[in-house]
């Protein structure tokens, strides 16, 4: 069992310390209340020892409502590693566990452990502080695993979430008290959760990236042999043999609901259907969602519930991109594509009655049908799978659009064309989305091929954060209104948020590193008027995290990354007993990336292995070790 007695009290009684302000002689005064934020910069390392950490330099300049101003220095705290047994635990923090919640072990008979922690959520439950957090990934890399492998291993593992109960301090400190993974046998599991988000109701949003699952369908289609990879280590690995993996149960939005003592609800919301989601952000409506749809030739979804604050039922759209300029990476109108509607009970019901790709569609190929057109069938380009000629058979709308739904909007004329689009963010007050495309380049680029064309841009290695206005009273392209006040209208990117290529310098870097690259976790702190961007790059040397001010478009680097490390699990808590906190990890640190050159490569593996050891099979320590931890400095907004 996932959850023992001892470790669910111990998380339950974890409190949260109160402050308070007043005098010596004990007369309260008033607290001032911050007005504004602004940041100073940490350059971009240039020494070894510092391309080899993850930290800051920065400072918060705060501005207070009596027209006070104070400079509090930034800091980079690790909760815990990946590798940490927390608070006593009996295994690691980002250790991976099967159906029946044993730990998994690898061929050498060592535990698998992610080194990859992405999403988290730090909730104050009733006065309890908890920490949901992500594990993405694991390309057993660990161990020297990779170096030994043998045909049949498997290319990703089933994947995992832990519940951290968080103490505070009174001088704004946390602290682990317990953990414990979170147990998803009752969803069949968990297939790579990458970025997440916060409900309205306090709960957190977790995601499904399912790469290696999305084109393999049930009825034998699997023409890609790791994607048959990721089937076999669910059905060998996490269920142990027993069942056979189908991949319709996975890419699912997931919620954790977190109680005061410790326990936690997990949901797959069926209804919001399927995909390779990076993340879903819900608006102020609490009916609103937006997704970041991850992978190549990818489409950009909207979901409005049924109901304000009830994931459970909804309909589905997908945006058509209307090219209104290239410049740039582009500017468009977009246009609303209706999918269908379901419930959660619907799409689960056609799982469990067995539904595969070829209930759905039929298929063919240009040798099989040449005369395609003729015979009703659509050409389509959506994902990873190319150019694919389909026919949606009858009474299989639903099914499409909620199982199949990125290659169902292609059918129906949306666009999927978009690249690796990431993490989204909100500013209510302007009612801009951001949206996070960490490489424009494939799909995005002029094709006179494609089936389909709307995007014609210039490739942009370095990627960019687009920013979409949002308004009510809009319809969707058959005329119907989209029922919803918070309907992208128009999409262009900011300057300040578009990232510059650049010949390859003598770190390696490709892309300006004084510039952004390769956005990926987006936050938007509405109090500090402030969109923070964390980078997941193969163009950049260090990656980083920004803050954006949208009001005086500044842009500036507050954290630089341990080289090869991508900057995952951003959340922003603006206000917990009178400290604000930046919740920052760190993942697959010392994955030098491919344009470094081999001296520079030489130089810092050999720091690494001085300052952090190698294990016993020969890998370094120090790409093994991954940190969960926040930025501290700010007081309570």
């Amino acid at each position: 069992m996932f959850i023992r007695n001892a470790v669910l009290s111990a998380i339950a009684v974890s409190m949260v310390a109160t402050t308070s302000v007043a005098l010596c002689d004990g007369r309260n005064v008033p607290e001032r209340k911050v007005q504004a934020v602004d940041f100073t910069a940490t350059p971009t390392p240039t020494t070894d020892k510092d391309r080899l950490r993850t930290h800051t330099t920065s400072e918060a300049i705060v501005r207070y409502d009596d027209g006070s101003t104070e400079t509090l220095p930034l800091a980079y705290n690790i909760l815990f590693t990946n590798t940490d047994k927390v608070a006593g635990s009996e295994h690691a923090a980002a250790q991976l566990y099967d159906v029946t919640g044993a730990p998994i072990f690898d061929l050498n008979g060592d535990p698998v452990i992610a080194e990859t922690p992405d999403a988290n959520s730090l909730l104050d439950v009733d006065g309890k502080l908890f920490l949901v957090t992500h594990y993405e990934y694991d390309w057993l890399l660990a161990n020297g695993q990779q170096a030994n492998m043998v045909e049949g291993w498997y290319s990703r593992m089933p994947m995992s979430m832990t519940l951290t109960a968080i103490e505070q301090n009174t001088d704004g400190k946390l602290k682990p008290t317990a953990q414990r993974p979170i147990d998803f046998s009752g969803v069949n599991g968990l297939w790579i959760p990458c970025f997440g988000s916060q409900t309205p109701w306090n709960t957190h949003l977790g995601s499904e990236e399912d790469y290696d699952l999305y084109f393999v369908e049930a009825s034998g289609r699997e023409n890609l042999t790791k994607t048959t990879r990721g089937l076999k280590a669910l059905t060998e690995v996490y269920f142990k043999g027993e069942r056979q993996a189908n991949p319709y149960d996975y890419g699912y939005i997931t919620e954790v609901a977190v109680e005061a003592d410790g326990s936690t609800k997990v949901t797959k919301h069926y209804s919001m259907g399927r995909g390779t989601w990076e993340q879903s952000l819900i608006m102020p409506d609490r009916r609103t969602v937006y997704f970041g749809d991850d992978g190549a030739n990818v489409g950009l979804f909207l979901f409005v519930t049924d109901t304000a604050g009830d994931l459970s039922a909804g309909t589905r759209y997908a945006a058509r991109w209307e090219q209104t300029s290239a410049d740039g990476v582009g500017t468009a109108k977009l246009h609303w594509v209706k999918l269908g509607h379901a419930t959660s009970d619907d799409v689960r019901g056609l799982i469990d009655g067995g539904i595969a790709f070829d209930d759905i569609f039929e298929s063919t190929t240009l040798e099989a049908s040449p005369d395609w057109k003729e015979k009703g069938f659509r050409m389509i380009s959506a994902g990873h799978m190319g150019n694919e000629l389909l026919k949606l058979k009858p009474g299989m709308e639903q099914a499409a659009a909620f199982l199949e739904g990125r290659r169902y909007a292609a059918y129906l004329g949306a666009t999927t064309e978009f690249n690796k689009m990431e993490g989204a963010a909100l500013d209510p007050r302007d009612k801009h989305l951001y949206l996070a495309m960490s490489y424009i380049e494939k799909g995005m680029q002029k094709n006179a091929d494609a089936p389909a064309d709307h995007i014609q841009v210039n490739k942009l290695k370095a990627g960019a954060v687009y920013r979409i206005a949002l308004a009510g009273g809009r319809k969707d392209v058959n005329g119907e209104v989209i029922d919803s006040d918070w309907v992208g209208t128009a999409m262009s990117a900011p300057a300040k948020l578009t990232g510059e290529d650049i010949p390859a310098d003598a770190l390696g870097n490709i892309a300006d590193p004084d510039k952004i690259a390769n956005p990926d976790n987006l936050f938007f702190s509405d109090k500090m008027r402030t969109l923070f961007v964390g980078e997941d790059s193969g163009t950049h040397v260090n990656n980083a995290l920004w803050a954006y001010n949208v009001d005086t478009d500044k842009l500036t680097r507050i954290l630089s990354l341990a080289s090869g490390a991508e900057s995952t699990g951003l959340q922003v808590v603006e206000n917990i007993n009178g400290h604000a906190y930046i919740m920052s990890n760190a993942q697959h640190q010392g994955e030098w990336i491919k344009t470094m050159p081999s001296n520079v490569k030489a130089r810092l593996s050999a720091a690494a292995a001085a300052a952090h050891g190698k294990n016993a099979k020969g890998a370094l320590s120090y790409q093994l070790q991954a940190p969960v931890g926040y930025i501290s400095g700010i007081p309570g907004l």
